[in-house]
């Protein structure tokens, strides 16, 4: 059994502190770093939370100044981004710290962004080429993870939606990598079950999907499957039975799936972006639905690659099969449903979440080619 009491440090792809207690080292290491005015972003829950308050008071009993910005969407949008860089100038601060899940981080990393680049915020979407205007330099960006999911804290991007169509855009560049991640399992130990099912799901997804990407990558292979025996063997623990070592697994499962799935991602967000934009779904909760079927819709041409995952999830049957009927059986282990209906999708939405699906920037790294036909089948089939 590992010591997760012991705090570590990883440098990949940047300075990670993991390990209980970890929190701890934040006042210290700001104060390092000539740093005395951070602003918190979070999300309005987190701010309200004990640990947070046990954070902003260990920073205050340093003598460091705290701000904190929590008017945030659980799908975060344009304005939220916005509000939060006028907070940061009107405020004086001089670093950015990003505590919470998935949302808290892309609007911290999207306000790091926009603090010193003045162009409008979607000029900067990396699909259409938008990196090329990250010219300046950016604040001091710290990341401080309280859910194991997206692995937002070890990523270089922000997916932010414009505020009247949904439509999701991408904020890239190298710059936006925190300079360090304290990663703290403690922090998680709170959380529900749901969120925690949903989160750890959205985590197990990236790692899936990175595996399966059809890029030529085997280092991002190598840690993807390491992801998914780490949450595969600790999600239902921590969903029913937390405690530190499942909770310490899992953290460091999503931090992998955040490194691996710079290879690519694939069929099922594509599926579960458009429920967030149209239906305002919990994205950990959309991927999680969607995931067995776009695992199935994946089997033909990469029936090798399953074999591999049925291996590590210690499967009887090495085949993409056991796989798929695995994972719907996983869902209902953390109380998760497997069907879109379950989560208020109605047959009149198909054609618009298909419409949105194959407009989505996921689907082009699968390994077979998505249609907007093959979306609307699998929207069906999911129903």
């Amino acid at each position: 059994m590992t010591d997760f009491k012991t705090i570590r440090q990883y440098n990949f792809p940047t300075v990670i502190r993991f390990g209980a207690g970890a929190i701890g080292e934040l006042p210290g290491h700001l104060a390092a770093n000539g740093l005395s005015r951070p602003l918190l972003v979070t999300d309005p829950m987190v701010a309200q939370l004990g640990f947070f308050q046990e954070i902003r008071r260990a920073l205050e009993g340093q003598g460091i100044s705290v701000e904190v910005f929590s008017d945030i969407h659980k799908n975060p949008v344009k304005s939220d981004v916005l509000k939060g860089g006028e907070a940061f100038a009107a405020t004086d601060r001089d670093s950015v710290v990003g505590i919470g899940g998935g949302a808290a981080m892309d609007v911290a990393r999207a306000v790091v962004l926009r603090i010193y680049h003045h162009r409008d915020l979607f000029d900067y979407d990396d699909l259409i080429g938008g990196d090329q205007y990250v010219t300046e330099e950016v604040p001091y960006f710290i990341t401080v993870p309280t859910t194991a999911g997206t692995g937002s804290e070890v990523g270089r991007s922000a997916i932010i939606s414009e505020d009247d169509t949904h439509r999701k855009r991408i904020l890239f560049s190298p710059k936006l990598l925190a300079k360090i991640v304290f990663a703290d399992p403690l922090l998680t130990m709170e959380l529900p079950p749901f969120v925690t099912a949903a989160t750890g799901m959205d985590a197990l997804t990236h790692n899936l999907e990175a595996y399966l990407a059809k890029n030529f990558h085997p280092m991002c292979e190598g840690i993807a499957l390491e992801g998914v025996d780490l949450i595969y063997r600790s999600l239902t623990q921590a969903v029913h039975r937390p405690d530190l070592e499942s909770r310490s697994r899992m953290l460091l499962g999503s931090l992998m799936g955040a490194v691996a799935f710079q290879k690519g991602l694939g069929v099922v967000h594509s599926l579960a972006h458009p429920l967030s934009s149209l239906l305002d779904t919990h994205h950990g909760l959309a991927n999680a639905v969607n995931l067995p079927y776009g695992m199935r819709f994946n089997i033909a041409g990469s029936e090798e690659k399953f074999r591999r995952i049925a291996q590590v999830m210690g499967l009887s049957d090495h085949d993409g099969e056991a796989v798929v009927e695995r994972l719907f059986a996983f869902n209902g282990e953390v109380g998760l449903p497997t069907r879109l209906r379950e989560i208020g999708v109605k047959d009149e939405h198909i054609e618009t979440l298909a419409d949105l699906a194959f407009a989505d920037f996921a689907h082009p790294n699968n390994p077979k080619p998505v249609s907007r036909e093959d979306f609307k089948k699998l929207y069906t089939e999911a129903l």
